[in-house]
Order: structure tokens, then sequence, then C-alpha cells
């Protein structure tokens, strides 16, 4: 029931036009159940006793009925196709909120694909269901209940005879609910399987290629599509085997109805008009138990989606605003922005002990104090924690001890949207979104206007490669940015994060993928963006962060030396050896072309 509960807050904001859908579908039931009736009218009065006596009459009112029924039929298309559409809107803007706001750590481990499944299939299956369903859940029990009435004013005995199924189909729809879910749920699970390994198989296409791999990735996708295949076959029997014992049980009402009935007129008990109303009457009953068979089946199914799709909403945040701060300060989607009080720059980590999972620690009481303005390099070997430090400071992850100051205040203390809205931030692979050059670089600061953008781009040194585009600032930069040259995407994410005019810049390796003319460029570009800014910059190529004013060596989440470049190279220490080993292959680089 907890299920339920939950899509009901999703039919709430609905519940007038559920309402009315529902009072619609109860007359085209009603309706339904009145035809038998007029069809027992004709052969009663016309057809047994050869008359016409009465016939217009008769025709203006049943053409009337069929009228009104076209009218109801047509009403319950559009409100139905309207809740539907407008549900699964409301669920999927409910799911993508708290993809919005849900740590890195949660992405750490799902899949693209496990999230598309979730995001796409399962949420139209589940507004699907819950609007089309309603409307043959409506009609099905208004139509049944008219039925009902109808056969019992016409033959009481003959009545009970026909409904003495029902009892046993609601033994059979017990026995085979569990089987049903339990089928759609494997279902489901392999489905989201199969998504994600479209998506790594699309995206990583290249290297499948380099690889020659086409022909395992063939083996292991028909492999997945074979556990589907017999899960979906699973599912489909159970539920076949469910829907034609209803049909077998709605033909023996039917049979008891022709062998008792067919008696009763034969003895002159029963009129010719109402033994064919009866009949028409148990087809007529058992077609809705049909239907409502194929709902109760389907139910199952959006069950299993809609325990996906409550999955991730209701996922706990690991990362959260104290109520008082988000009431002082608002959230990510209210931010109360005058509130904020101005950030210099400051940082400050304090006994700051962190792991990602339990018993691997990163860092252990890991201390450091940053001067607004400054800029900190960070080197080390890989795995060393030097972008640990920094995710903590973006608040992608809190400390597990130990505080993080910024001008003085603990950042939990200050909504997280303070400290992002406050960084820019430049990643070792630059990922750039569908659009054109302008939208890209505007989707750092939507209110940024065309002159803030070319004068990011001059400050970066991309204006120039970006004019010499055919259609300049509105040139198309494919998915990804795959229409672009490494460089080119990293200068314009450059850009990007400049026209947010941060208080705090991260450059996460941000040199380390591309090519000496470009690293050149983009090192100009980075000495006049991080000036006045504090900054911290992680390293792989030791060039690139000589003029940083501190430079720290991590090593196993601690810090093992500090300094300068040239106070760091006299002592001729770890740092030492990094530079000049790099320093010798650069060069021997360059001497053998």
């Amino acid at each position: 029931m907890s299920i339920w509960k939950e899509l009901i807050q999703f039919i709430k904001p609905y519940k007038k036009q559920f309402f009315f859908l529902s009072l619609v579908m109860i007359v085209v039931g009603v309706i339904d159940s009145v035809f038998p009736l007029f069809t027992k009218h004709v052969i009663d009065n016309f057809v047994v006793k050869g008359s016409r006596t009465g016939i217009d009459r008769f025709a203006f009112i049943f053409f009337s009925i069929v009228i009104i029924q076209s009218i109801n039929v047509y009403l319950f298309l559009v409100l139905a196709g309207k809740i539907e559409t407008r549900m699964a809107y409301d669920i999927r803007k409910k799911g993508f909120e708290k993809l919005q706001i849900l740590p890195l750590s949660y992405y750490d481990n799902k899949a693209v694909g496990w999230l598309m499944a979730r995001m796409t299939s399962d949420i139209n299956r589940i507004s699907e269901i819950i609007s089309w369903g309603l409307v043959d859940l409506s009609w099905g029990i208004a139509m049944m209940m008219a039925i009902i009435i109808a056969m019992f004013r016409l033959d009481s005995k003959l009545a009970l005879l026909t409904i003495i199924i029902v009892p046993p189909l609601a033994l059979v729809s017990i026995y085979f609910q569990k089987r049903i879910l339990n089928s759609q749920r494997e279902v489901r699970k392999i489905n989201s399987r199969i998504t994600a390994a479209y998506n790594e198989d699309i995206s990583g296409a290249k290297t499948t290629k380099t690889l020659v791999r086409e022909d395992i990735n063939l083996e292991e996708f028909s492999l997945l599509t074979s556990e589907m295949k017999e899960a979906s076959i699973r599912s489909t029997i159970i539920s076949s085997l469910y829907i034609p014992i209803t049909l077998v049980l709605g033909s023996i009402g039917t049979a008891l109805t022709l062998n008792f009935g067919g008696r009763k007129v034969v003895m002159g008990t029963l009129s010719y008009g109402t033994l064919v109303a009866f009949i028409s009457y148990t087809m007529q009953f058992f077609e809705p138990i049909r239907h409502l068979a194929i709902i109760f089946s389907e139910m199952q199914s959006a069950r299993a989606s809609a325990e996906r799709v409550f999955s991730l909403i209701n996922q706990p945040l690991t990362i959260t605003d104290d109520e008082k701060v988000v009431e002082k300060y608002g959230d990510f989607f209210n931010p109360k922005v005058e509130a904020w009080p101005d950030i210099k720059g400051e940082i400050e980590f304090k006994d700051v002990s962190f792991a990602y999972r339990e018993g691997e620690r990163v860092l252990e009481n890991f201390n450091l104090k940053v001067r607004a303005g400054e800029t900190i390099a960070l080197v080390g070997e890989t795995g060393s924690g030097k972008s640990t430090i920094v995710n903590l400071l973006c608040r992608f992850y809190e400390p597990n001890s130990g505080k993080i100051l910024i001008d003085g205040i603990d950042y939990k203390e200050m909504p997280q949207a303070w400290i992002q809205q406050n960084l820019g931030y430049v990643l070792q692979t630059p990922h750039l979104f569908s659009g054109t050059i302008k939208e890209n670089i505007r989707y750092g600061n939507l209110e940024a206007t065309d002159q803030d953008i070319i004068e990011a781009c001059k400050l970066v040194n991309c204006h120039e490669f970006i004019m010499g585009l055919e259609k300049g600032y509105d040139t198309h930069v494919g998915e990804g940015g795959s229409l672009l040259s490494t460089g080119q995407k990293q200068l314009i994410s450059f850009a990007r994060a400049i026209v947010r005019k941060p208080k705090i810049f991260v450059l996460d390796e941000a040199t380390s993928s591309i090519d000496t003319k470009t690293e050149s460029i983009i090192q100009k570009a980075i000495d006049k963006v991080l000036e006045g800014r504090t900054s911290f910059v992680i390293a792989h190529r030791l060039s690139t962060i000589k003029n940083a004013d501190r430079i720290l060596v991590i090593r196993d989440g601690k810090i093992v030396e500090e300094g300068s470049h040239k106070d760091l190279i006299r002592k001729k220490g770890y740092y030492y050896k990094l530079y000049t080993n790099q320093f010798i292959e650069q060069k021997s680089r360059e001497i053998l072309g």
C-alpha cells in the first residue's frame, strides 16, 4: 500500500479531472448496460408480436443514447490522455529535481542506463496504467453493478446463477497476484541493465572499434537479451494463464444462463426477449471482468515500475542543508541570494578526515590554511588525495569529521548553493552540452550578455578560434562537443567557468589531455583567470604550476612538502625528483622530434 500512497500524491493535483473522468466512465458503463434492454424491448414488442407500433419513438430514444455515448467516449479519451501526460510530467520533474540535488557519491555506483530506464519507460508505464487503468476500472465496476441490478430486476434466480462464478474468480486473482508482480519486477530489472548496456556501447563506440570488441560486445549483449527474453516469456506465461482462466469461468456463467434460461422459455415462464437480454448480459458482465483481469495484471507491472521510480525519488540525501539554514538562506531551487555573505576566499581545513567507503581512509586529520586570492597547486601520485581535497572544498562530499571553514564560517552553516554558486570548476575532460558555443558558455551564467561571453572568451584566448568558425559563436558543438577538438572544448569550458565570475577557482588536471601548443595558450589564460581569486590547481604537468603561490605535495592524504616552486627545487626532495624527471622526458621528446 505504501507504493500506492506515494502515487496518490501525484494524483491529488488532478483529483477534479479524475472525479469527472470517473463520472464519465460510470455513465458509459451504465449506458452500455442499457443496450440489452433495448434488444429485449425490440424482440418482445416488435419481433415476437410482429408489430411496428411505437418503433419511431424507440428509434429516436435509441439514437439519442448512441450520440450521448459517443460524446462520453470522446470526453474520456481526452481526459485520460491529459491525465497520463501531466502525471508523467510531474513524476519525471520530481525525479529530475532529485537527480539535481543528489550528491556525487550517488552517481559513483549508478549506471546512466539504470537512471534513464527509471526516468523514461518506468514513468511512462506508471502514468499509462494509472490514467487508462482508472478508465477501465470505473467503467468495469459501473457496468457490472448496472448489469447486476438489471438482471435481478429481470429474473433474480437466473441472476444468482449467472454471478455464482465471481467468488472463484476472486480466489484466482489473489493466487496470481504475487506471481505476476515478481515476474514483472524481474523484467523491469533486466530492462534497466539493457538500457545501461546500450548507453555504454554507444558512448564507448570508439573504444570498441580500436579494441576490435564488436563480436565480444555482441555476445555479451546477446546473453543479456536472452535473459530478458526468458524473463518476459515467464511473465507472459503467468499472465496468459490468468486471463484464459477468467474467460473459462465467464463461459461457464454463460452456459449456465443458456441452460436454465432456455428451459424457462420452453416452460413459458420467461420471455424470449428476456433470455436474449440475459445472454447479452452474461457476455457483457464478463467483458469488464476480463478487462479488470488485464488491468490487474498490468497494475502489477506498474507497481514494479513504481517501486523503482520511488526508490530514486525517495533516495536519502547524504549531504543536506539544515532546516534553519534553508529557512534563512534558501536551497538550490529557491535561493535567498540577498542573505548570502560575499565570499572573500579564505579557506581552512581543520582536522578533516574522510573516507569514500568505511575502512578506506583517504584523509586523516588534514589541516590547511589558504589566504584569500592565493593559488594553491596540489601535486602527488594517483590516489594520493588531491581530488578528494578539492571535492570536499566544493562540498560534493562532506568530511566524516573535522571542519572546512570559508571566511571563518563552517560551510555546513551555509547552503550548498552558496559555495557552488561562487565556484569555477574546470575538469580534465571538459563536457559540453548539445547546442551552440554561445549557449554552452552562457550555461555558466544564464544572465550573461553576449558582451560578457565575448570578454570571457578573450580572457581565455578562445575568441580568435571561435570567430574563425563559419558561424562563430552560433556554431553547434555536437553531442558532448564532438565537433570540436579537445583543446577547443577545454578553452570553452574555461570561458564558461569565467563567465560565472567565481570567487574560488578549481582546475582539475585541466591541461593534461591537450597538446603542448594549446597548453601554452591555456597556461596564459590560467595566469589571467586566477589573478585575485582563491585557486586550487591539480596538475600532472608540473610546468603549469611554477607560478603558484604554494605547491603542496600530497602523499597518502598528507602534505609531505610545501612551498613555492623555487623553494621545493632547492630542497631537492620528492617534488624535485618529479619535476626533473618530467623535464628530462620533455627535453628528450623535443630532441627526438
